[in-house]
């Protein structure tokens, strides 16, 4: 007979000091500020952080746009740009963490950061089990809302997704307990805070874009009581914004829907807990041609942080082909970038420019391979089409 009582004592103590974490932070949740006003800040420092794998040359490409669009804005003061070094997987593991101390300091020190992939060690791995750098800052900078919009115009397709970042399935994900060695367990985390304000993000995002239909995404039929919680609150929201129409679908049968071309096009916001967001927004990216098409956006009141939403493809460093690595997905998520920051009209010549060179004009074509235009060939081709 097993000593039951023993095995879940310690299993107990373990659970109990991850209960202490979380309700520290929904306290630091409740005592939130306000969103970041660029538009009175005298100088706006972007972070550059190049990650690893293809991230530095894909990252090295999009900086470069920037600094060409921003150059009048660079020299009067208005914008600093600074390159910070060290998000490495390397450097990780040598400090065993997912963000080295100084690179965290860094990072505190910008308003807005474009952030390259970065490698998160699974199993298998010649990697210790370390948590991914997204999970790590999006939680450090309390970057709560992954918004990643998905075009096509030709198929009808106008999405806009409103992930939350800092909770759900992936908030505990390398603190799962091994009870014994016959069971292991994960958690999901999800608060009453943390979901009001990822809804109201969707549905304020709407109300100024002029969107019509919020739809909240979850499995709250079965996961009834974390994802029933965020679909309560999405409810709650709803109620003030009685001009969008709200309504709810469970993850299966959203995951078939994305795909259904007489339904998709009816949708307009989307908002969802963590995981799930992971899971539709991949799909969705499909449809304009990728997930190395597409950038995002996570926000937060007081940072913001731009990246692809791909992985750091460390095999085409291996074989020497990231010089060859596709940057559309770090443009985009610049053009969001420049948004963010106020730069409307030079985000909207950045994303027509790409519209041109990816669905146009293809005068040059990014394959990963030598068969294909280079990283720094296909951003000056981007360059060349801004007007």
């Amino acid at each position: 007979m097993k000593n039951y009582e023993q095995i879940i004592k310690e299993a107990s103590k373990k659970f109990e000091l991850l209960l202490e974490k979380q309700l520290k932070r929904v306290e630091q949740i409740n005592e939130e500020k306000d969103f970041t006003d660029y538009s009175k800040l005298d100088n706006i420092i972007i972070g550059i952080v190049g990650g690893d794998g293809i991230g530095p040359s894909i990252t090295n490409a999009a900086h470069m746009i920037l600094e060409e669009l921003l150059k009048e804005d660079k020299n009067s003061g208005k914008i600093t740009f600074k390159v910070i070094d060290g998000l490495t997987i390397e450097n990780r593991v040598k400090e065993n963490s997912p963000i080295p101390k100084d690179v965290l300091q860094e990072l505190k020190k910008c308003h807005v950061i474009l952030k390259g992939p970065t490698t998160t060690p699974r199993q298998g791995d010649p990697w210790p089990n370390i948590e991914s750098a997204n999970v790590a800052m999006r939680k450090e900078l309390d970057l709560f809302a992954n918004v990643r919009p998905v075009k096509v115009p030709d198929e009808g397709i106008d999405w806009v997704f409103f992930r939350e970042n800092t909770e759900g399935s992936y908030a505990l994900g390398s603190d799962g307990i091994k009870v014994c060695d016959d069971l292991v367990m994960d958690f999901c985390v999800t608060t009453l805070e943390g979901s009001r304000r990822i809804a109201k993000a969707a549905f304020e995002h709407a109300r100024k874009t002029g969107r019509k239909r919020v739809t909240a995404v979850t499995k709250a039929n079965v996961v009834k009581t974390t994802d029933g919680l965020f679909l309560d609150v999405c409810r709650e929201v709803a109620k003030d914004y009685p001009e969008i129409t709200f309504d709810d679908w469970y993850i299966d049968i959203m995951t078939a829907k994305l795909i259904d071309k007489k339904r998709r096009t009816d949708f307009e916001v989307f908002v969802l807990p963590n995981l799930y967001g992971d899971i539709l927004t991949d799909e969705a990216a499909e449809f304009q041609g990728g997930v190395g098409t597409a950038g995002s956006a996570n926000i937060g009141k007081r940072y913001a942080m731009f990246e692809a939403i791909h992985g750091s493809a460390p095999r085409m460093v291996q074989e020497g082909r990231d010089i060859y690595a596709d940057p559309s997905s770090m443009i985009r998520a610049s053009v969001m970038l420049l948004e963010h920051i106020g730069f409307t009209e030079k985000a909207q010549k950045l994303a027509r420019a790409l519209d041109k060179c990816m669905y146009e004009e293809r005068k040059l074509v990014v394959t990963g391979r030598s068969n294909g235009a280079t990283t720094i060939d296909y951003a000056k081709y981007v360059l060349e089409n801004i007007k």
